[in-house]
Formats: structure tokens, C-alpha cells, sequence
């Protein structure tokens, strides 16, 4: 780096984006388009891997399904982002410092914060030690390491929300070999139409997946899961996916944060209590009127293009303006031939429309492999990325446009 270009980087404005997921890379990409016009910019990206993490596609790759490689510095170049390998370790709202890998700090101006989440295994004994998870893709090439060595036996998938699904249905299908029971508290898409619901069951009978609601899992053993009540289900593997939880660094930092460790942010997705940072995508308690938004890429991609959108206001002094989402559909893999889509209102309630079958793959599909694309057309067009349903009603709030 010359003398002038070290200057330059001194006296820039210093937004650092912690974590290169769905949320954290739209925010990336989204503000170094828009940073042009900002001479005095300087985005820098911090992410443990160079791998961009497809988490939609986990199940996949958890039964031996390569998805392709997506290289966070390839689609960063030419954007005048600065990327950076390493794992955030500590965050200082006060000094406005980040730690990696516990041997370099880093300052910012602006934090973007969106590190994301990863499988719950700290509420049930056993887990943790026992059970595989889906949090990365290490994690997953781990069970489908465990899944290709088993000739026979059973694979417990604890949860029955959409991660359970489309793990279970996967498995079941990729290893017709293997008993594959799904452990749950609900009913699987206990938040779909009829039909849809329908749909999905009659699917997990035909891949031969046993399902069983009503239960609850209280501890995972080396063989074994033991649910409320004393039962025990022999087990070869255990897929973990009940719940999830961020890491403890944004309330180390003393962000504030509500009980599952999520940074609250106010309408702009500012942090409450550090407005100098924003929080998106999982790490972030964003409330809607309908409620407190959950972590899907549907709604995580908008909160880091409206983070940028708010930081680009706010470097030219300029208020931004609040964040609204609605959800509109929620979009269920059945293996690799099968699929169910639930249509939604923006609160996430079932509408009567769902597609199912040959149609609903080729647009999960879709879904799936849009993010990519998507960065790619905003390196161009930064407004291209600027469009999602806003919920119009189901978030308006009085006294806002």
C-alpha cells in the first residue's frame, strides 16, 4: 500500500461488516455500489471462511451433495471492498474496535453486525457432545461422512420445523437403506394451509419417514436420544435442528440484546443503545407489527440492503427510513424430486395458494439459487436490489409512511 493510499484508508470512513452470509454480503455489496459517490468510504468484510455458506442447501450437502463453490473474494473484486479471513473474537461498542483471531484489532466508524446463528445444542444435555448439526459446512460433511459409513440402522432428526423436513425428507430419500424418525413438538408445516400440510405428510410417508409429534428430547446419549417420559429411541446419528441461538459477542460488547442474545434495533435496524451499529439477517431482533421477524434468507437479505441503504442516507446526511418486510412465501424441499410451497400473508399466516410437485421444485430452485445472482446485479444496478414486499398494511405503523 502507498503513503497516499494508507492516508486515504486512514481518513475514510470506516463501516466494517462482520460476517459474509445471505444478510452480511447484500449489506457489503449493496453499500460498496452505492459508496462510489462517497470518496471517503471504506468497506471492509470479516468472515471466517472465503467459502460463501449456502445454508439452504445444508441438508444437501449433509447427504453427500457438492453444492457449487461461491467465493466471498471472487464476487467482491472489482467492488473496492476489502475482505478479511478470521474469526471475530471480541467487539468493543465503546472503542469501536473489533478483534480477529485475537491477534488483530480493527476500527470502525460504522458496524455492520451479521454473524448470524447457528444450532441450539446448549438446552438439552447431550447435544452438544452427540448430536450433528447443520451450522456449517464442515458441520454437514461431517453427518454425511457418519450417513455414508452406516449400512443400516436409524437417524433421528430432533425438530420438526423446516430445517427437520428437508433434512428428514433428504436423508430418507439419499439413503433409502436407513430409518429415519422426525422428533418433534409440532405437527410438520403446523403453519401451512391444509393441503399444503397435507401434501408434505403424504410426501414423508412416501420417502418412508417416521414422524412423531408431541414429543420433546431431554437428552441426547452416544446411541440414543431419551424423551420427556422415559423412552428412549436407539439412535446411529443424531441430527440436531430444535431451535437456534447467535454467539454471546454483541452482549459481551454491551449491545443491548433480548433474551436469545439478538441485538434490538430500532426501525433503521440501529442498535437501541449503539446507534453506530446495525444489526441484520439472524443477529438481529427486528421488530415488524406483526411481531419479531424469524431468520430466513427471504427476510434476512432485505434487512442488510436496507443497512446499507441506511448508512448511504446517513453519510449524506440524510435520516433513514424505517425498515418494513412482509413475508410472502415459505418455500419446503421433499428431496431432490419434491417440493411443497406455502403462499403467505405478510405476517407469515397461510393464504389459500401453495404449489406442490414438479412446479414447487422448479420454484424452490429458484429461491435457492437466487442470492448469488442477486449480489452479482447489484455490483451493477444497486437499486435492482432494493425490491422486496414491504407488507403493506401488516407493517404499516401510524404516524409513518
Amino acid at each position: 500500500m502507498s503513503a497516499s493510499e494508507s492516508t486515504s484508508t486512514a481518513t475514510a470512513h470506516q463501516v466494517l461488516v462482520l460476517g459474509a452470509g445471505y444478510a452480511g454480503m447484500a449489506a457489503a455489496v449493496q453499500l460498496a455500489a452505492r459508496a462510489k459517490r462517497h470518496e471517503s468510504v471504506q468497506v471492509t468484510v470479516v468472515n471466517a471462511h472465503e467459502r460463501f455458506t449456502e445454508r439452504m442447501r445444508l441438508h444437501m450437502t449433509a447427504t453427500a451433495r457438492r453444492p457449487a463453490e461461491l467465493s466471498v473474494p471472487e464476487l467482491l473484486q472489482g467492488t473496492g471492498v476489502r475482505f478479511l479471513r478470521g474469526w471475530v473474537t471480541a467487539v468493543d461498542a465503546e472503542a469501536k474496535t473489533v478483534r480477529i483471531d485475537d491477534d488483530r484489532v480493527l476500527h470502525y466508524d460504522t458496524l455492520v453486525y451479521g454473524l448470524g446463528s447457528v444450532a441450539d445444542t446448549s438446552a438439552v444435555p447431550g447435544a452438544e457432545e452427540h448430536a450433528y448439526t447443520l451450522s456449517s459446512v464442515q458441520d454437514a460433511e461431517l453427518l454425511a461422512d457418519r450417513l455414508a459409513r452406516l449400512d443400516t440402522g436409524t437417524v433421528v432428526v430432533a425438530g420438526s420445523g423446516l430445517t427437520g423436513i428437508e433434512s428428514a425428507a433428504e436423508i430418507a430419500e439419499r439413503y433409502p437403506r436407513l430409518r429415519v424418525e422426525l422428533l418433534g413438538r409440532q405437527e410438520p408445516g403446523t403453519a401451512m394451509n391444509r393441503r399444503a400440510r397435507a401434501y408434505l405428510r403424504a410426501a414423508l410417508d412416501r420417502l418412508g419417514v417416521r414422524v412423531r409429534t408431541g414429543v420433546e428430547i431431554v437428552k441426547v446419549l452416544p446411541d440414543a436420544v431419551e424423551l420427556a417420559g422415559g423412552e428412549t429411541i436407539a439412535a446411529d446419528a443424531v441430527l440436531w435442528t430444535s431451535g437456534t441461538r447467535v454467539a454471546p459477542l454483541a452482549a459481551a460488547a454491551g449491545l443491548a440484546v433480548d433474551e436469545h442474545g439478538r441485538i434490538l434495533t430500532d426501525a433503521a435496524l440501529r442498535s437501541v443503545s449503539h446507534p453506530d451499529v446495525y444489526a441484520v439477517g439472524d443477529a438481529a431482533a427486528v421488530r415488524q407489527s406483526y411481531g419479531v421477524m424469524h431468520g430466513t434468507c427471504q427476510g434476512g437479505m432485505p434487512t442488510g440492503v436496507h443497512a446499507a441503504l441506511s448508512i448511504d442516507r446517513m453519510l449524506r446526511g440524510r435520516q433513514p427510513k424505517p425498515f418494513r418486510f412482509g413475508y410472502y412465501h415459505t418455500p419446503v424441499s421433499l428431496g431432490r424430486g419434491d417440493a411443497v410451497v406455502q403462499f403467505t400473508r405478510p405476517d407469515g399466516s397461510p393464504r389459500r395458494i401453495c404449489l406442490t410437485a414438479g412446479m414447487a421444485v422448479r420454484y424452490k430452485e429458484t429461491v435457492t439459487a437466487s442470492p448469488w445472482p442477486t449480489y452479482g446485479r447489484m455490483k451493477k444496478m444497486p437499486a435492482s436490489g432494493a425490491f422486496w414486499p414491504r407488507g403493506g398494511r401488516f407493517t404499516r405503523v401510524r404516524g409513518t409512511k
